[in-house]
């Protein structure tokens, strides 16, 4: 099982979509997340994480959840001041301005590739 630490990555969505990623795995990094923002440029990756929400958030939000494997679980888009429902299987939650998740054609089903310096994570 990989160990996640906080940083920059490349989030790969197939063979056409190379995106670049925020990992969030340390508590004060996953608690932090989009807030205080007006936008993301890519996405973030919280891990470990089963659920979201967007109080305090300025901007709506795609979240897909993955499975242990990086397997889209659900995505679903999220306006400011709501909670998300956790998901059962989830061990990481993606997230991405609304609307970046369907131009990448990201679904249920589809696995993702996670690359990190020194490290490539593959579901």
């Amino acid at each position: 099982m990989a160990t996640w630490q906080d940083g920059p990555g490349t989030l790969r969505i197939g063979a056409r979509h190379r995106v670049p990623l925020e990992v969030a795995a340390s508590y004060s990094a996953r608690t932090r997340g989009l807030l205080r923002r007006d936008g993301i440029d890519g996405a973030m990756l919280l891990t470990p994480a089963a659920s979201v929400h967007t109080f305090r958030m300025r901007f709506a939000i795609d979240v897909a959840y993955l499975d242990r494997d990086l397997r889209v679980l659900a995505v679903v888009t999220m306006r400011p001041g709501r909670l998300g429902r956790p998901r059962l299987r989830s061990r990481h939650v993606l997230e991405a301005e609304a609307g970046a998740m369907a131009a990448w054609g990201l679904r249920p089903g589809t696995t993702v590739n996670v690359d990190v310096p020194g490290r490539l994570t593959r579901g």
